[in-house]
């Protein structure tokens, strides 16, 4: 299988990926306790609007929904036996998609987490894991999509074991992990240590970065801790579209489009070359996005100062990698206390 995305990367400055699945999906009839996966087969012609609805809004890549696609996942649907089938569809659905965009656009096979605790604090052991994200990959390959796409992860030892899974797939990948407490993963992970982590892995993954997490700001303070490590692999930005909020017995995002717009901008100038959003992004959303990015000069990477001025203040005053927080150290500018 050709590289699709390796191509694109070294042809452009900068990309953007899509939006929201679960958001569009949910405006789209799904029901709280539903499988999304399941709708690959029994609602397609919903998952091609959702594909179709990114492209239209400028994505040159989007996301499959197969994103709780592992037998774990699925398993409490009883639909653990349908993984290979579920995931193939996802894709086809999605390379047909982009085949007729009329314009280049990748087809990204979504692995989100298993939802287990990897061992020796769970019982999920790391040969189990790789079984698991294997026979998921294998269908997103089998459907045809051009890139593995692993996100919100949290735990280092599952993105290690989907990084061997996309080896024995034969399939290049891209790996986000989910940066929520205080600067890091839920289990514990700064982006420093990530960045060291990627770099060691036998199977590195073509761009890595961060997902969701608790808003734009953190996630763009994430981003210059990557580029902070000095690594030169390609970083990605997919941020949520603001703060959750409850209303009316549903999930709101409160961002802006020309919030996540400048968000957008930001997050290329903190230098990061995939962009896109995460929970309660939309079309609208990645139409503002696509627009900003093009009409914008490229500025110098802001401070953590004009990132809270810009997108709001962040839910912690620390991410890890300052002295005595467990990682490396690394200069700031325009230190600004939290505001939550």
């Amino acid at each position: 299988m050709s590289d699709a995305l390796s191509k694109m990367l070294a042809s452009r400055d900068w990309l953007l990926a899509d939006g929201a699945t679960g958001t569009a999906l949910f405006n789209m009839g799904l029901q709280s306790g539903d499988a999304p996966e399941l709708w690959n087969v029994e609602q397609p012609d919903q998952i091609h609007a959702l594909y179709k609805g990114a492209v239209d809004a400028g994505s040159d890549l989007f996301l499959t929904n197969s994103f709780g696609g592992t037998a774990a996942r699925m398993k409490l649907h009883n639909a653990q036996h349908r993984v290979f089938e579920l995931n193939k569809a996802a894709a086809e659905i999605g390379r047909e998609v982009a085949d007729t965009a009329g314009r280049d656009v990748i087809v990204a096979g979504s692995v989100g987490p298993t939802g287990e605790i990897m061992a020796p604090m769970g019982a999920l052991t790391h040969e189990i894991a790789v079984e698991m994200f294997h026979e998921q990959a294998e269908g997103l390959k089998a459907g045809g999509a051009d890139v593995l796409w692993v996100e919100t992860i949290s735990a280092a030892e599952e993105y290690k074991a989907a990084a061997e899974a996309a080896a024995l797939a034969g399939m290049p990948w891209c790996g986000t992990m989910s940066f929520d407490t205080a600067g890091r993963t839920m289990m514990g992970l700064t982006s420093a240590a990530m960045a060291a982590m990627v770099e060691k892995l036998d199977h590195a993954p073509l761009a890595y970065g961060a997902n969701c997490g608790v808003g734009a700001s953190d996630l763009l303070r994430t981003v210059l801790g990557f580029r902070a490590s000095g690594s030169e692999r390609p970083v990605i930005a997919k941020g949520n579209a603001g703060i959750p909020k409850y209303v009316d017995g549903h999930i709101h995002y409160d961002g802006t489009p020309d919030l996540m717009a400048r968000y957008a901008v930001l997050a290329r100038d903190c230098g990061a070359t995939i962009i896109g959003g995460c929970c309660g992004t939309t079309p609208e959303h990645l139409t503002q996005m696509r627009r900003a990015l093009e009409d914008t000069p490229r500025g110098t990477a802001p401070n953590l100062e004009q990132i809270a001025a810009e997108l709001g203040g962040f839910s912690s005053g620390v991410d890890g990698t300052e002295e005595g927080g467990g990682g490396p150290v690394r200069e700031r500018r325009g230190r600004r206390r939290a505001t939550v």
